[in-house]
């Protein structure tokens, strides 16, 4: 049971809670915390002070105080006007844990919405009535407003719902599942909307996959390393002790134990190599470095998840403190980060599935015994390439971009809304560019029989071959390739 608002968040929760191996619950912590601060509130909106989002205007328009009996319309305006997003739906996945994020903010006592409307929101959580939104249209501040207007336009029984693959109309939705649209009150549309919830769940999905991304780029680099017969010697522990970084010991001591035991290694350590390229022999120094980038974002990940992030923040029945906590800037560059650490994850993949093409060291050229007629794994190799050099362009940073907006009120963006979404495109690339360096790597490994290699990477291995046999004769590889990304996005592989 997760206590939403009291409970610390993690990525692993907020997965379970969305495939329901774990249970969000209202606790009577959160609830009075709710309750009380939604009394705040009340006051606020009846009284001659002018509150921004309580009884003001938005935006350019925080000068305009409206009548208490215009609040309901005001609110709902606020969502119906806001939800201006274009483009695809995110996933539905996305969705739902953008509606996680949120309740566990509200609930934490400072967004003064009324305790009825996070149990809605808790509703559809539950029952999978999942929002469609549009994955175009945020600038990243004052939050990610055009999304989060199509997330929660189905509590006033407007926008659309997925019901499995089909879009629905949150008013027939809502009728089937005998639900009444709610009305609005002071504070709550400007609760539901101001919030960097788009940005967060981009960042959630991206580091729950990249942490798996990462533990395979060391087995795919070490298989390949196997197959090329490089040198174990790059990876020895008092090299790395010399200078620390984290993700650098980390990488190298994966990097030992996927070694371990390996006959292969253990068969050429007397030849005359001297060293390898940097692909193969500087992976601690380049898979490190894209650990720290990962660890960076999922520590200010993890804040941000426990964090309140609407405006304003309800503080006292006479102070509601109108700040810039939905100010996406503290994600947007981290994330732009990690999209440059996970790109270089393909891009020195690459690299290795090049080397193994070349015909050194005991390797067919092209990793076939039959070239000339046959083209081998030759042209796999463009893919990666092509997947490698999109991942470059993607790399630009868009938090180093602000359009002004609202009339020059919001005159500095974050656009981390597109730094999230394009981190994701990055990582389904990645898994393309490694499940092609899994099959060069195991081809390579072919040639190297009857040596073996440790027990984790003959079970790699195997994996490789229940889906794509040895290239003997060309065929059409694109089949084999759709195999590997499968069990690449499948978590097959064993990576620990």
């Amino acid at each position: 049971m997760f206590k939403y608002g009291v409970d610390i968040l993690t990525i692993k929760k907020v997965k379970d809670i969305a495939n329901g191996a774990l249970k969000g619950s209202l606790t009577n912590t959160a609830i009075d915390r709710v309750n009380s601060c939604r009394r705040k509130v009340e006051v606020m909106a009846k009284g001659n002070k002018a509150v921004y989002g309580i009884n003001t205007g938005f935006g350019p328009l925080c000068d305009t105080q409206i009548a208490p009996e215009k609040t309901q319309k005001l609110q709902e305006n606020l969502l119906i006007s806001h939800a201006v997003g274009v483009g695809k739906p995110i996933d539905k996945e996305l969705s739902k844990i953008m509606m996680i994020c949120k309740v566990h903010a509200l609930c934490q006592g400072y967004s003064g919405v009324r305790l009825s409307l996070i149990e809605r929101i808790i509703y559809f959580i539950e029952n999978d009535l999942l929002p469609v939104v549009p994955e175009q249209g945020s600038v990243g501040a004052s939050g990610d407003l055009a999304p989060l207007s199509h997330l929660f336009l189905p509590l006033i029984g407007e926008g659309d719902f997925w019901i499995e693959d089909n879009i629905c109309s949150a008013k027939e939705v809502l009728s089937s599942h005998g639900l009444i649209p709610l009305q609005l009150e002071a504070k709550e549309g400007l609760g539901l909307i101001n919030g960097t919830q788009f940005i967060l769940a981009h960042a959630i999905k991206a580091l729950d996959k990249m942490e798996y991304l990462l533990d395979l780029a060391d087995v795919s680099g070490t298989m390949s390393l196997e197959g090329f017969q490089g040198s174990a010697a790059p990876f020895n522990k008092a090299l790395h002790e010399i200078r620390p970084f984290q993700g650098n010991l980390k990488v190298a001591k994966r990097i030992r134990k996927l070694l371990k035991d390996s006959q292969n290694i253990e068969s050429h350590l007397e030849c005359n190599r001297v060293q390898d390229p940097y692909s193969i022999r500087c992976m601690p120094q380049v898979h490190g470095a894209s650990r720290n980038a990962y660890d960076h974002l999922k520590e200010l990940a993890g804040i941000e998840m426990n964090s309140v992030t609407d405006n304003p923040i309800v503080l006292s029945e006479t102070e509601a403190i109108s700040g810039g906590n939905f100010h996406g800037q503290p994600l947007a560059m981290a994330i732009d980060y990690v999209s440059l650490a996970a790109s270089e994850l393909g891009n020195i993949s690459d690299r290795r599935c090049y080397l193994l093409l070349e015909g050194k060291y005991g390797l067919p050229r092209l990793l076939t015994e039959n070239e000339g007629l046959n083209s081998g794994y030759m042209i796999p190799q463009y893919t990666t390439a092509a997947l490698a050099s999109e991942n470059k362009s993607l790399c630009f940073p868009a938090s180093a971009d602000s359009i002004p907006t609202s009339l020059g009120q919001e005159d500095h963006v974050s656009m981390g809304s597109i730094s999230g979404r394009k981190l994701n495109q990055i990582l389904e690339n990645i898994e393309k560019i490694l499940a092609i360096e899994l099959m060069f790597a195991v081809q390579a490994m072919e040639f190297r029989r009857p040596n073996t290699f440790s027990k984790i990477i003959e079970e790699n291995f195997a994996i490789v071959r229940s889906s794509v046999n040895k290239l003997d004769d060309d065929r059409i590889l694109k089949y084999d390739i759709d195999n590997m990304i499968d069990l690449v996005k499948n978590r097959s592989f064993i990576v620990r």
